[in-house]
């Protein structure tokens, strides 16, 4: 650290009790000043020689014959003036970068200029300013911090501004030219932190790029929110290292924030602080990671901070939201509301992701030679893929809330169901979880939850869990099986047809036959069945597929369709079936619901020659 010494004389000064300071000499004090509850008694000339405005209070009381001057208003107080009555005496005095801009200030105060006297307090404390302390990189910080108490005084002299400007310089130098000590502990990789080997193997460590940002996380948010505004407006550091200082402050300056919370305390100290950061963001998209915007938008939420800057934080995350993990976005809802999570706020994240497409699209309208061209903001498949199964995980978590309203867990599906996936198990999983943990829901309720689900893009692992699911409507169940059932074709040789009519017209003789009964065959579909049942079932399809030759090697075209027939023949002979639809359709109170966009489409009835040969089946394959 950078110090000052001023005067040669030995410290004479002495304390009468704790409120009463003076000097020892043989010649009698002749003037008292008071500061607060402290007086110095002290001499009229040395003070008068060096301080313009002590030369007025004096003057005024010799008038009124007092000898008393109250100067309480005075910057830093009594340790100040002390400082100052001591240079004004001779005596030595020590300046560093903690005292000198309380000192500064009250010698402003005190009017000791150089008009006074030569080489007075001000000009030699502006000399320390600009030759030491300003060249300085940690006395530069220590300065700004102690001139917080000393505002808007210090404003006024400038001495802030000159301490922002050398801070900022010097953090956007070269780091080939820096050679002072910094803080530095956090932890990265050799190569982040600037080690390498010279031609002769020897590692030396060079300067990161990001060497100065843990110094500046001391400085309260104001200054700190003006220094980072200087350097940005130099356009020498990368937003990546901008971002990096964010980083810093944040994780230093609010409690808790690794752990994505904050700790109570000062909400509006700490509001102030997270909007800050926000304004101070660069714009350039991936300077900083999905997920610190993420916390930092989980902490917006939690003090409460502005519209504006919540809605700034969605902006941002959903321009990089394939970055995130479900972790992330589990958001906790706002104290007071039934859910657990907020699913409000990630749906807006959502659409956010989406209007990249949406801006780009409305670009290339009317383009002329740019029209039909793929523009940067266009998101890649690769990214949609990410976001779908992000949102998969994330309906997994939130559907084990018991208080999750079915509009939210669909709307937040229905936000992604145009993204093209390989496979549905995540969605199949989260639907299971729903169903499980909110069994008392309808009919209706749970056939729109299964819409979401293509039953064609299930695993083997996912088909086998879900013939067996006790909690799915029979029409996912009967789906499930049918596509198993294709699948076991396609391995064994014969290519996987599209779906068959047959499936779909299972739908339609259901809806045609429940004008004429009196048990609407559309509910018993809908309705949930029993393990026992799921088991018949599935066995009596294998065992039909079996038993048409499903895996031989026959060439014939007629095969597939013919298998197709008796499968589809089997079960519309168990839903006529007296008997079989009673033990098998039957519904325990459950509710269900159609699965799959093919499931829900409107399609003719039923080929007639399938049909006909249905009653026989079913009485030799009903089940008992």
């Amino acid at each position: 650290m950078k110090f000052m010494k001023l005067g040669s004389k030995p410290d004479t000064f002495q304390t009468d009790g704790n409120n009463v300071r003076y000097v020892a000499s043989e010649l009698a004090s002749d003037i008292i000043v008071s500061v607060g509850d402290i007086k110095f008694c002290l001499h009229k000339f040395p003070l008068l020689s060096k301080s313009s405005h002590l030369q007025t209070l004096i003057s005024l009381n010799n008038e009124e014959n007092v000898d008393e001057v109250q100067i309480s208003d005075i910057p830093g107080g009594a340790s100040a003036f002390e400082i100052c009555a001591k240079f004004c005496y001779g005596m030595t005095v020590t300046l560093n970068a903690y005292n000198v801009i309380t000192t500064r200030c009250a010698a402003e105060y005190l009017g000791m200029h150089e008009s006074i006297e030569k080489g007075n307090l001000i000009y030699k404390i502006d000399v320390f300013l600009s030759s030491s302390i300003f060249r300085s990189w940690k006395d530069s910080i220590i300065l700004l911090q102690t001139s917080k108490s000393m505002l808007p005084l210090v404003e006024d002299l400038k001495v802030v501004n000159h301490c922002i400007e050398s801070i900022a310089n010097k953090a956007c130098v070269d780091v080939s030219k820096v050679d002072w000590s910094y803080t530095y502990n956090r932890k990265k990789l050799p190569e982040e932190n600037g080690i390498e080997s010279n031609q002769n193997g020897v590692r030396t460590r060079l300067v990161p790029r990001d060497w100065w940002v843990e110094d500046l996380c001391e400085l309260e948010v104001d200054l700190y929110k003006s220094v980072i505004t200087n350097i940005k407006s130099k356009a020498v550091q990368s937003n990546e290292v901008i971002g990096e200082a964010l980083k810093a402050y944040a994780y230093r300056r609010l409690p808790n924030f690794s752990k994505g919370m904050i700790q109570c305390g000062d909400v509006s100290k700490h509001r102030i602080i997270v909007e800050t950061i926000v304004w101070l963001l660069p714009t350039e998209k991936g300077s900083v990671p999905c997920r610190f915007l993420l916390k930092l938008l989980k902490a917006a939420i939690f003090v409460e901070s502005g519209d504006r800057a919540k809605e700034e934080l969605v902006r941002r995350i959903g321009e990089q939201l394939e970055e995130a993990s479900v972790s992330d976005i589990l958001i906790q809802a706002p104290d007071g509301d039934a859910t657990i999570y907020d699913v409000s706020t990630v749906q807006n994240i959502v659409r956010q992701f989406f209007m990249k497409d949406h801006n780009a699209e409305i670009e290339s309208i009317g383009g002329g030679e740019l029209e039909g061209i793929r523009k940067p903001g266009i998101l890649s498949d690769a990214s949609k893929l990410m976001v779908a199964k992000l949102i998969d995980g994330y309906l997994a978590e939130i559907a084990k809330d018991p208080n999750l309203p079915l509009t939210d867990f669909v709307n937040l599906a229905e936000l992604v169901s145009s993204i093209s996936r390989p496979a549905h198990d995540g969605l199949y999983r989260a639907i299971d979880t729903y169903l499980k943990e909110h069994p008392g829901i309808s009919k209706g309720e749970k056939k729109r939850i299964c819409k979401l689900m293509d039953c064609r893009k299930l695993s083997v692992d996912a088909c086998l869990h879900a013939v067996q699911n006790e909690r799915l409507p029979l029409r996912v169940v009967v789906q499930v099986l049918y596509f198993e059932q294709l699948r076991t074709a396609a391995s064994s040789g014969t290519s996987t047809p599209d779906i068959p009519r047959g499936i779909k017209d299972l739908n339609n003789e259901s809806n045609g036959s429940s004008r004429s009964g009196t048990t609407n065959p559309e509910d018993e579909l809908d309705a949930v069945a029993t393990a026992e049942e799921l088991k018949a079932l599935r066995k009596e399809l294998a065992s039909l597929r079996l038993s048409n030759g499903v895996g031989n090697n026959d060439k014939d075209g007629d095969i597939k369709p013919s298998m197709d027939k008796a499968v589809i023949g089997k079960v519309k002979g168990l839903l006529k079936s007296k008997k079989s639809f009673i033990k098998l359709w039957a519904s325990k109170g459950g509710q269900g619901e159609n699965s799959g966009s093919d499931s829900s489409e409107s399609i003719s009835s039923a080929n007639p020659e399938e049909a006909k040969s249905t009653p026989s089946r079913n009485r030799r394959h009903s089940v008992s």
